[in-house]
């Protein structure tokens, strides 16, 4: 391998392993979302969908 391939190879790495890490540390510090959006968990949208018929 020339230099320059194992310089882009530790950038590569550094790149991938880096945002995992951070990644992870931003989600250990925001584990769950303050507010949905509408149509999230339980708002009822079963009670005015379509009539499903027998055929």
């Amino acid at each position: 391998m020339t230099p320059i391939a194992i310089t882009f190879l530790l950038l590569a790495i550094a790149l991938v392993w880096g945002g995992l890490i951070a990644s992870t540390i931003y989600l250990r510090s925001r584990p769950e979302r303050d507010d949905y959006p509408p149509g999230a968990a339980d708002d009822h949208r079963e009670d005015v969908a379509p009539i499903e018929h027998d055929t």
